[in-house]
């Protein structure tokens, strides 16, 4: 259970046991377990959704928004903000890279983190369905061991780079509930999250970065949501 309580304890805001100091390659075993942590944070957004279906469709959204953010500490969002200022700045790459670790926020953090935070909301509050919401976090998170495995790490050190080179095939076995109900949506967050990176990784000189992998879990929800959301009401 450990590496479980690990990936839990590593992406979410969710009480774990004690575990102590994270020994060498336990980070790449917790990330099999990435889709399980997005089940118990889709399980929460789902509870929610159900819990405000009387609220208008706005403050549900900015509600369901709120307790999304909760659930992960901001880690993901913090990543997405950071990486806003790297990568679109006109700088050679290991300059990006010097900006990635700089804690300060440019106007591109600003920018980035308004536009995706407000779509989000905006998604949130076309009411999408609970299955959804259950399933969206588990299939990115999934989807994220993909650019993990493909693309090396920016840096030889930090957590980024200790995560690489999990284990897809048992994540892939958990993320198949999710992947078989949401088939379109687990398509276009792979292809969204695959394409992104491929970017991001010209813009660092051919490697991802940590704030990168979160970047790239805040994109990835706003795809899912999106094509979620459009074909719920397609299908309707």
């Amino acid at each position: 259970m450990r590496p479980f309580w690990l990936a839990v304890g590593f992406l979410t805001t969710f009480p774990v046991p004690n575990l102590g100091e994270v020994k060498d390659g336990e980070m790449k075993a917790a990330s099999a377990f990435y889709p399980l942590a997005g089940y118990l944070i889709g399980g929460v957004l789902a509870l929610v959704a159900w819990l405000t279906t009387a609220l208008p469709d706005g403050l549900q959204g900015a509600i369901l928004l709120a307790v999304w953010l909760a659930c992960t500490g901001m880690l993901h969002l913090d990543g997405l903000l950071d990486s806003a200022d790297a990568l679109l700045s006109m700088k050679p790459p290991a300059e990006r890279l010097r900006i990635l670790g700089d804690v300060h926020m440019g106007s591109f953090a600003f920018g980035v983190g308004f536009v995706v935070l407000l779509l989000k909301w905006q998604l949130l509050a076309s009411s999408p369905s609970p299955w959804l919401l259950l399933c969206l976090p588990a299939l990115v998170r999934f989807a994220l061991l993909l650019p993990m495995n493909l693309f090396p790490a920016a840096r030889k050190e930090g957590l980024g780079a200790r995560s690489r080179e999990g284990r897809v095939f048992l994540a892939f076995v958990f993320a198949l509930p999710a992947i078989y109900f949401f088939p379109w949506v687990a398509l276009a967050v792979v292809v969204a999250m695959l394409l992104l990176a491929s970017w991001a990784a010209r813009r660092l000189g051919g490697g991802l970065s940590g704030d990168v992998y979160g970047a790239l879990v805040e994109l990835g929800e706003v795809a899912g949501l999106l094509v979620g959301v459009w074909w719920i009401k397609y299908e309707m």
